[in-house]
Order: C-alpha cells, then structure tokens, then sequence
C-alpha cells in the first residue's frame, strides 16, 4: 500500500508512450531480450544481469521424464545412448534458444512449455530410462525479475533506480501530463 502512495500519479513511458511493464519470478542471472521469447523486439526489454536472483528458493528447479514421456510431449525421437540433443543456438539472457534433437530442431521456448519447466535455461542428462532437466530461473524472464528488484531493494536502491535497470531506456512520467497530450492530439 505504501509503494503504491507513494507512486501514485506516476507513469512508466518509453518515447512518450506508456510501456508494457512485464515482470516474472526469478531470473537465471540474466532477464531476457523480448524477441526471445515474443515475436516482437522491444527496444525497453533488454537483457540485463540480475545476480540477486541466485538467492532465491526458485534459483534451481528439476523434473524427470521418462525418455518415452519425453518423446511424446516433443514429438521427438531420442537418439541411443547418452546423447539427447544439442544446444544450437542461446539467446542474450544465457537461455536455450534452440535445440538440435535427433535431428529435429526445437526451441526452448517450446520445450519449456512442452514439458513444463521452470524456465528455458535448463541442462538434461540420461541416466537409464530417464532423463533429467535441471533448470535456472522461473519464469518467462523479460522485463523485471520479482526477486531482483527485491534485491536491489534490500542493497538501497529506490523503485526509480529499480525500473529504470530493468526497463532499459524508460521515463517515470507523470499520468496526468501523459493525459493531457493524449487529450490534446484528440
């Protein structure tokens, strides 16, 4: 409540426009660009460091599939032996962009949804009949991380050094001058 009074009348803008303040959970180290995960590329969603997230209780995650489950959730077939696929490509945020399984390419966009992970910054191993993804971060990661402007916060930054890391670029505004020259072009 105290946040909100004390923000309140205030706007995030970038290039005069209100922004899409997106936000998630926890980071794997880094937030990510917008294009790897959206279609489109937000000049104020920006990869930047976040180390106050290793901190968090959701840093580390893991799940286990069977090899067969995790076929089917991909529409793949595992390769025998100890390989499961290759990392062919990473986004800016140190996550998997793409995966070269068997010789079908998939992102790790779709794999996290696929299969459920926590985030798409994971690494998997087969041990037998399994495999297992161990995962960093949750969360789609672009724009803030929950965890570290929380961090930030407990080192003494204020809100206004907090957005304005995390949304590269922004302007904090003033609701009722954004109003007014909305009103204004009408």
């Amino acid at each position: 409540k105290e946040a909100v009074e004390e923000t309140r009348g205030q706007i995030l803008t970038y290039n005069g426009a209100p922004i899409d303040a997106t936000f998630f959970s926890t980071s794997n180290g880094y937030t990510e660009n917008s294009e790897a995960i959206w279609s489109n590329s937000v000049p104020y969603l920006k990869s930047v460091a976040s180390p106050w997230d290793k901190n968090s209780p959701r840093f580390n995650g893991q799940k286990i599939f069977s090899v067969k489950e995790f076929e089917s959730l991909l529409g793949v077939k595992v390769p025998n032996g100890s390989q499961i696929g290759k990392v062919i490509e990473r986004t800016a945020g140190k996550r998997v962009a793409k995966v070269d399984i068997n010789g079908k390419v998939v992102s790790g966009k779709e794999i996290r949804e696929k299969l459920g992970l926590m985030s798409t910054d994971f690494t998997w191993e087969r041990k037998g009949s399994n495999i297992i993804i161990n995962t960093k971060g949750y969360g789609h990661g672009v724009g803030m991380s929950q965890y570290g402007a929380n961090g930030m916060a407990k080192e003494g930054k204020s809100y206004a050094d907090i957005v304005t890391y995390y949304y590269q670029g922004v302007e904090i505004g003033r609701t009722d001058t954004l109003m007014a020259s909305i009103t204004a072009k009408k």
